[in-house]
């Protein structure tokens, strides 16, 4: 049961070792392309690109999945969606539609 746990644990560890240096050296490639042409900035080496990523990550995407959070919002906005009348409801596409320009569809009649 040990072997077991330890060898799962190794194959965790190899597979962040290996991602990391795939996700570095995407990075390095793309800022290296991208930034000195677009706005004369610096190359970058890989351990910069490195860190540049984690920061992002730390800043922008955690490291945690997201698709749980988002639909449980989803689930809860369609519900609410679901119990509002259908005064309501077009009162809010209205209001959609004058700030954002966007309008959720309309409900099929039955």
């Amino acid at each position: 049961m040990r072997k077991h746990w330890l060898v799962r644990a190794v194959k965790i560890a190899m597979f962040v070792v290996v991602g990391s240096v795939v996700f570095g050296f995407v990075v390095m490639s793309l800022w290296n392309w991208l930034m000195p042409a677009i706005f004369g900035w610096h190359l970058i080496t890989f351990w910069q690109a490195l860190g540049l990523f984690l920061l992002s990550k730390i800043l922008f995407g955690g490291f945690r999945g997201h698709g749980g959070h988002h639909r449980r919002w989803r689930e809860h906005m369609r519900e609410r969606w679901e119990q509002m009348p259908p005064e309501e409801r077009e009162k809010f596409r209205q209001g959609l539609r004058g700030r954002c320009g966007f309008v959720p569809p309309a409900e099929p009649q039955s």
